[in-house]
C-alpha cells in the first residue's frame, strides 16, 4: 500500500536541482503528484505531493534528500500528507491569465479579490519583475478555475480592475489540458 507525503525544500538555487531531487525520489519509489518549483530571488522552492510506498518513512526520505550535494544548506520537510492531490474541477485551471505593468502596493490583492468575488479558484500564481522598455515591469501569471457560468463577468471585471491599475491583461482558455487562444 502507498501513502501521500508532502515534500518541501527551500535552498539556494542551483543548476541540476530539480533533476537531483526528482531522480532521488524516483529511485526511492516515490511517484510525484501535484508539484511546484520556483526560483525566489537567489533561492529555490520545491514543493510536491509524493505517493510513497509504505516501507518508505518520511524521516528516511528527508535524510536521503539531505545527502544530495545540490541540497546543501537546504531546509527540507517531509511528512505524511492526509489531503492528497486534488482531482476535482476546482483544482483544474480553466484559464491562464497574465497581467503586466508597473508594480504598485496592493496590486496582487486587488486582482485576487476579483477571483474570489466570482467563486474562481486560483490554482497557481507566479509573480516576477522583468526588464521592460520603461524600467522594470511586474508580471503576474495566474492559472485559475473559473465556474463556467461566471467566466464572462469575471474576465470583464478583472479587465476593468487591471485597467484601473494601468496593467495590461491577457487571458487564454484552457481546454482539456491545452491552452486555446
Amino acid at each position: 500500500m502507498a501513502y501521500n507525503a508532502l515534500v518541501s525544500i527551500v535552498c539556494p538555487d542551483r543548476v541540476g536541482l530539480i533533476a537531483a531531487v526528482t531522480g532521488l525520489l524516483y529511485d526511492l519509489g516515490a511517484n510525484l503528484a501535484d508539484t511546484t518549483f520556483a526560483v525566489l530571488g537567489r533561492a529555490a522552492e520545491f514543493t510536491g505531493i509524493c505517493e510513497l510506498p509504505d516501507e518508505q518513512d518520511p524521516e528516511t526520505l528527508r535524510g536521503a534528500l539531505a545527502q544530495l550535494p545540490e541540497l546543501a544548506d537546504a531546509e527540507i520537510l517531509v511528512r505524511a500528507f492526509g489531503l492528497g492531490p486534488r482531482d476535482d474541477a476546482v483544482g483544474r485551471a480553466t484559464h491562464r491569465i497574465e497581467c503586466i505593468g508597473q508594480d504598485r502596493p496592493g496590486l496582487v490583492a486587488r486582482l485576487t479579490e476579483v477571483f474570489g468575488a466570482f467563486e474562481a479558484n486560483i490554482v497557481r500564481m507566479n509573480t516576477e519583475r522583468v526588464a521592460g522598455t520603461d524600467g522594470d515591469d511586474y508580471v503576474i501569471r495566474f492559472a485559475v478555475a473559473i465556474p463556467a457560468k461566471r467566466v464572462e463577468a469575471c474576465l470583464a471585471t478583472l479587465g476593468n480592475t487591471a485597467g484601473e491599475l494601468r496593467q495590461t491583461l491577457r487571458s487564454q482558455e484552457v481546454v482539456a489540458n491545452r491552452t486555446v487562444g
